[in-house]
């Protein structure tokens, strides 16, 4: 199917010859990078915006990517309740970086999020592991991952376009450097 090789023209390909099954090859590629953290989400999310359009692409993207960060973080929580004080006990740098994200919360989670090369099978593991309210890990999670994808959908959603009008990742650069800016407001306002 793929050669062993992830490109571009090989997934826009799949997703058009299984277009009859509507949204769900979009849906499902970036969900399983949530579970397969090898696999390439930029290219997923490019192919994505490619193929259905930037909107649509961006859509179901975000939803297969959220639904995989639930997942993962769900059953991080589940067997973190069994194994999450053995780890702090064992390793005791991990109970640091379990206190930093339960005490800044939000800020740390949605900042990882927004970029697209950031950990985030282990931002959903230790979030799973840690004490952080559910609602605050879907919240920032969502968000974040909002941002990351909208951002690769603009670019990638006309990929011709982005090299005659270099204008745009200007404008996505400057578009996460405000929401890093933004995310530190609402750590210090929160603390």
């Amino acid at each position: 199917m793929f050669n062993g090789n992830f490109n571009l023209e090989e997934i826009e390909l799949l997703l058009h010859r299984y277009s009859q099954f509507g949204p769900l090859p979009g849906i499902a590629l970036p969900f399983l990078e949530a579970l397969l953290p090898v696999l390439p989400l930029v290219v997923f999310i490019v192919a994505n915006a490619a193929a259905y359009g930037m909107w649509w692409g961006f859509l179901y993207s975000w939803i297969g990517v959220t639904l995989g960060a639930l997942l993962v973080f769900s059953l991080a929580r589940r067997l973190g309740n069994r194994y999450g004080d053995r780890i702090r006990a064992r390793f005791p740098k991990s109970k640091k970086f379990f206190e930093y994200i339960e005490r800044k919360g939000f800020t740390p989670i949605f900042l990882l999020a927004c970029f697209p090369f950031s950990p985030s099978v282990i931002v959903n593991i230790a979030s799973g592991m840690s004490r952080i309210p559910f609602h605050t890990f879907l919240t920032a999670m969502g968000l974040g991952k909002a941002v990351m994808i909208f951002t690769l959908s603009f670019l990638g959603h006309d990929l011709q376009a982005m090299a005659d009008q270099p204008w745009r990742i200007v404008f996505a650069v400057s578009f996460v450097f405000l929401m890093w800016l933004g995310g530190r407001k609402l750590e210090s306002r929160y603390q």
